[in-house]
């Protein structure tokens, strides 16, 4: 039997989905026959582990050895190098959500690494980085997978890529993009039972429950949905600039959007509880839900993202837990969409996309 090729990999990001997509790496390794996969280079924010002969180093250590490592991550302009000079097949797995190492994504990509990563930023910045990034891939000859930049481990980029690769035409694209707004939602307005309590009450008990970032005044501004509006209005055929380029509605109070800390937004959030209240309220008068919503009208070249109501028969509305689903709207499927439903955030999800992305990289190697 031939002996197997190899293929280094470089990780940057050992966090919570880094972690996880270690252990992942470790089993398709053992299992994989056609391909040797090498770790040859491993880098967290503060700390790296490579050596200049691309030494394997021991997926089931790595984790102890990049913490007792006292070398620094290469600068990205001189890892390009590093990687490029291997004479191996090299993957670039990018765990991180550094705009930074997003920006350098067209060098390395020229310069043949493949890249597949879950950072939103490289695919929702500015659209000329869009454009870069692509026409990298194709000067270099380079593989790019993002699976779960948009909805974790859920097949949203790959569905759209096919509808849009097989010539169906997107109209329109709807539906819940965070798990954190998905469960304050379903918690605070649920379509059964006594209704769900303060809003403020709600935050904190997602916060507790680890489904809002340490900060919620990061999820509750939007952002996050928008950036991954962004990047699905653009594989639509939408030439949208940024995330701030169309309208996002933030649920942080005007007056909480400088305080100091999240604690202290959390401990002031009360104050502002009548606003939601009343905003659930209407919502209820008509029958309906509030729910916190992304959508893209391709014809009028609409994006936006904020609170819509919704009958308690729609999909949106009945939800559960912290479920993401996301609606394709096409020409092929009419006026049923194509729905996508399921977890759309966590640690162990989120690197199965990562992991499933590499393994169609390998496929073409």
């Amino acid at each position: 039997m031939a002996s197997a090729r190899q293929v280094n990999i470089a990780i940057i990001g050992a966090g919570g989905v880094g972690k996880c997509f270690l252990s992942q790496l470790e089993s398709l390794a053992a299992r994989r026959q056609k391909q040797k996969l090498v770790l040859t280079y491993i880098a967290t924010s503060k700390k790296a582990v490579y050596s200049d002969s691309y030494s394997p180093i021991a997926l089931d250590s790595v984790v102890s050895t990049i913490s007792s490592s006292s070398q620094a991550p290469l600068a990205l302009p001189k890892l390009v190098d590093y990687l490029a000079a291997s004479g191996t097949k090299t993957v670039l797995v990018d765990n991180t959500s550094s705009q930074d190492i997003a920006d350098a994504y067209p060098r390395f990509l020229r310069r043949g690494i493949s890249i597949v990563t879950p950072n939103k930023k490289a695919f929702s910045g500015s659209y000329k980085l869009w454009q870069d990034i692509f026409a990298a891939t194709e000067e270099g000859g380079s593989l790019l997978y993002h699976e779960a930049s948009c909805g974790a481990g859920l097949p949203v980029i790959s569905t759209i890529k096919d509808l849009v690769e097989t010539g169906d035409e997107v109209t329109k694209i709807e539906g819940v993009f965070s798990g954190t707004m998905s469960f304050l939602f379903n918690s605070f307005a649920p379509t059964s039972g006594s209704g769900g309590g303060k809003w403020s009450a709600e935050v904190a008990k997602a916060k507790e429950l680890g489904y809002t970032e340490p900060d919620p005044r990061d999820d509750l501004n939007g952002l996050d949905v928008a950036r991954k509006l962004t990047i699905l209005a653009r594989y639509a055929g939408l030439e949208v600039e940024s995330p701030t380029s169309f309208p996002v509605q933030s649920l942080i109070p005007k007056e909480l959007e400088s305080v100091a800390s999240g604690d202290e937004f959390l401990a002031r959030l009360p104050e502002f509880d009548a606003e939601m209240e009343e905003v659930k309220a209407e919502a209820q008068k008509e029958g309906k839900v509030v729910r916190f919503v992304g959508s893209i009208d391709v014809a009028s070249k609409q994006v936006k993202v904020g609170l819509e109501k919704f009958d308690l028969s729609h999909p949106i509305a009945s939800l559960k837990g912290s479920d993401n689903i996301i609606s394709f709207y096409t020409k092929r499927y009419g006026s049923n969409p194509l729905i996508i439903q399921g977890a759309g955030a966590g640690g162990d999800v989120t690197a199965m996309g990562v992991t499933s992305d590499l393994l169609k990289v390998l496929a073409q190697l």
